[in-house]
């Protein structure tokens, strides 16, 4: 997010005003310092802070904080202009009195909890619909806070001379931001519930609110309108060109467009956890911090050279994405990427600083160039490309920007940058077509891009395999009579597959929480009625039309569309004998569906011999433990069931928690089948709806070796 570390033409006196400036009275430089500072840390404060509480809403799904983060750039935006404006065109005591009174309104949106009306109902895609909801929830508070810079440095200048730069205020605001960002993911999200996070956050906001009040105050009297002169009036007087308002937006946008995508790709291969939310966005702040300090670290001769091999390795990484699976990798590799490539277009932009007298347009520029980045990656990219293509075409523009950037340097660093932008391009185009290869059925839509694809395996024959993003989500061979045969993760040894057969002898009530490729049908037999809850349109479409579990099995279907949280909350008891919840095998995991209130929810409606069966298989995270608590709270027994792959037959590693209160069902299970134990990490705390923590349950990373 483009929180311009420095903002002189909004900051220093003119000529003209030197003498009203002289008379103004001089604000306390604490009172200013600790405004500032707490503007900042509340600021950044409340990104993680308020996506996390919505993020059970919407699914859980990684896109939730992508659709944030366009909010937070376009608030951002409307923050510097409110600042610009105000300053310009409004006197010193009506520029006061109007933010003072804007701060007082904004205590209405006190506590900032998002209120249950804003809960989606199925229908459509909820991008628009989380825009509202920040805006409504938080939208004046963010908006003053991201007006706080620019304004306490109008009103640090004047009374004091030109000499005066508020630079320190410039390192503190930026100090504060990466504490902010820091201390969620490391010291507040482990410690604090989030009811009393929000809480916390809005007594603070109501004490920025006191201190900029009396800011605002003190600051009505002193000299309007400050423009920056430049040493040189020639040098003041003349415009920049279109070409460099072209690359200060270039630049910017295509930085904003690296934090998303890269965040993405994160996310969509890890989990939303705070700290990959959080890290990306710190890492480019501090290339803001780094490239605009008074005394920059930006080094051209040295930045060209890594940001080649940057590229170089990002652009591998997406060409062999084994290059990448293992998490002790990928995290460092794009982190330090992300960094490098911003570090870049932000040194640059930090180098085409233009005359004093046009700072304010320079800084409005690049923060529009923020917004319309985390747009193009946030809202438009889901609809316009069909798998994720954005990251990828993010370093082709990185490239053709270098080639713009240094074209002055001559023919050789030209060529070198035309060849780099090449490979790129090489990298985009081996991307499309890995994706395409074998792939009968492409979509992608805010929840993820899906992909159906139709391999043979070495008897030639043919099988197709449903994927969310690099998941596997289902898979089935194309003939009968192997295509009746549940496979992947749903074998008849795995744990769903032996409470589905074992669980009652009548027929049975099944719910299943993630439909995939409705693979699960395949153990319907007459008389069984299966009810599917599934929070993605597109992925019903594929389940009906690329596979065929739900047309030929003997039961009876029904497809609940929406958050299957809402969904089974607004359901009369629905008396399962069985309530599978597969929604943990990807990596972005909705928690709010493995809280202590879900697992109420689930026994609920639950027959009281039913049998909970918890799919626990995941790369990175150890889920079993938190259903270990959860059971042991409600004071129902378990089993862990693990069983192996077998590739021939289409079958997963699986792990399936089984919960239930069926003796007969236990003890079955105990002669028969492979018990795990589950080890409980220390200090691991049941999750509730207020309180959750993945960092505690991340399982030893290892590399992945491949033949």
């Amino acid at each position: 997010m483009a929180t311009l570390p420095a903002q002189p033409g909004l900051a220093l006196p003119s000529e003209g005003s030197s003498q009203a400036a002289r008379n103004a009275p001089r604000l306390p430089t604490l009172l200013l310092s600790l405004t500032i500072f707490l503007g900042a840390f509340l600021l950044f404060l409340i990104e993680p802070l308020f996506a996390k509480l919505i993020l059970p809403w919407f699914g859980g799904s990684a896109a939730v904080w992508a659709t944030c983060l366009v909010f937070f750039q376009s608030a951002l935006l409307f923050g510097y202009l409110y600042a610009d404006v105000t300053t310009r065109r409004l006197t010193p005591a009506r520029q006061s009195v109007l933010h003072i009174a804007l701060l007082l309104a904004s205590l209405l949106f006190l506590p900032i909890t998002p209120h249950s009306s804003w809960r989606p109902q199925y229908g459509s895609d909820p991008t628009w619909r989380i825009l509202a909801l920040l805006t409504a929830s938080i939208g004046l508070p963010f908006l003053l806070l991201s007006a706080t810079g620019p304004l306490v440095q109008v009103w640090y200048a004047r009374g004091r001379s030109s000499e005066s730069g508020p630079y320190h205020l410039f390192a503190l605001s930026n100090l504060a931001s990466l504490l902010a960002l820091l201390s969620f993911p490391l010291l507040v999200e482990p410690r604090i519930t989030s009811h009393a996070q929000a809480l916390l956050w809005s007594v603070l906001f109501a004490i920025f609110v006191t201190l900029c009040s009396l800011v605002a105050w003190m600051a009505r009297r002193g000299a309007p309108a400050p423009i920056v002169p430049s040493a040189n009036a020639a040098e003041a007087s003349a415009s920049p060109t279109l070409r460099e308002k072209f690359l200060w937006l270039s630049l910017s946008a295509c930085g904003s467009m690296l934090l998303l995508s890269i965040t993405n790709h994160l996310m969509e291969n890890v989990a939303p956890v705070p700290l990959l939310w959080v890290l990306p966005l710190a890492l480019y702040l501090l290339t803001f911090t780094l490239a605009f300090n008074r005394r920059s670290l930006y080094s051209r001769w040295l930045m060209v050279r890594l940001l080649a091999v940057a590229l170089g390795s990002l652009g591998y990484a997406i060409y062999d994405p084994s290059f990448t699976e293992s998490i002790q990798v990928s995290v460092p590799l794009f982190c330090t990427g992300l960094f490098l490539c911003c570090l870049f277009c932000h040194g640059e932009l930090a180098k085409r600083r233009p005359a004093a007298s046009h700072l304010t347009s320079f800084y409005l520029m690049i923060s529009l160039g923020g917004a319309l980045g985390a747009i193009f990656v946030g809202l438009l990219a889901p609809h316009i490309f069909s798998a994720i293509y954005e990251f990828p075409l993010t370093l082709l523009l990185t490239a053709l920007l270098a080639i713009a950037v240094l074209w002055p340097q001559g023919w050789l660093v030209r060529v070198f940058w035309a060849a780099a932008a090449v490979a790129m391009a090489f990298v985009l185009v081996r991307n499309v077509r890995s994706y395409e290869k074998n792939t009968i059925v492409m979509v992608r839509n805010f929840y993820g891009a899906l992909r159906v694809k139709e391999l043979r395996n070495w008897l030639k024959e043919p099988y197709r395999t449903l994927y969310n993003g690099k998941i596997e989500h289902g898979a089935q061979f194309v003939n009968p009579p192997q295509s009746l045969q549940p496979t992947t993760y749903y074998s008849s040894d795995s744990g769903i597959g032996l409470a589905l057969d074992r669980c009652c002898r009548a027929p049975k009530r099944v719910g299943m929480i993630g439909l995939g490729a409705g693979t699960v049908a395949a153990y319907g037999k007459s008389g069984d009625y299966f009810r599917f809850y599934e929070i993605n349109p597109q992925i019903v479409t594929i389940a009906k039309n690329s596979f065929s579990y739900l047309r030929d099995t003997q039961a009876r279907t029904d497809i609940v569309m929406g958050d299957a949280r809402l969904s089974l909350e607004s359901e009369p008891p629905q008396q399962f004998d069985v309530l599978a919840v597969d929604a943990f095998s990807g990596d972005a995991i909705p928690v709010h569906l493995l809280t202590k209130e879900a697992f109420a929810l689930y026994l609920h409606h639950l027959k009281p011999d039913g049998i909970l069966a918890i799919h626990t298989s995941n790369t990175y995270l150890d889920l079993a433990p938190v259903v270990q608590l959860l059971a042991n709270d409600s004071g129902y027994p378990l089993r862990l069931i693990t069983t192996d792959d077998n590739l021939r037959k289409l079958i997963d590693t699986s792990d399936w928690v089984l919960v239930t209160r069926n003796k007969r069902f236990l003890d079955d299970l105990d002669t028969s089948a492979f018990n795990e134990p589950i080890s409980l990490p220390p200090h691991l705390r049941i999750w509730t709806d207020d309180f959750n923590n993945l960092f505690q349950i991340l399982k030893p990373v290892k590399f992945i070796k491949r033949d």
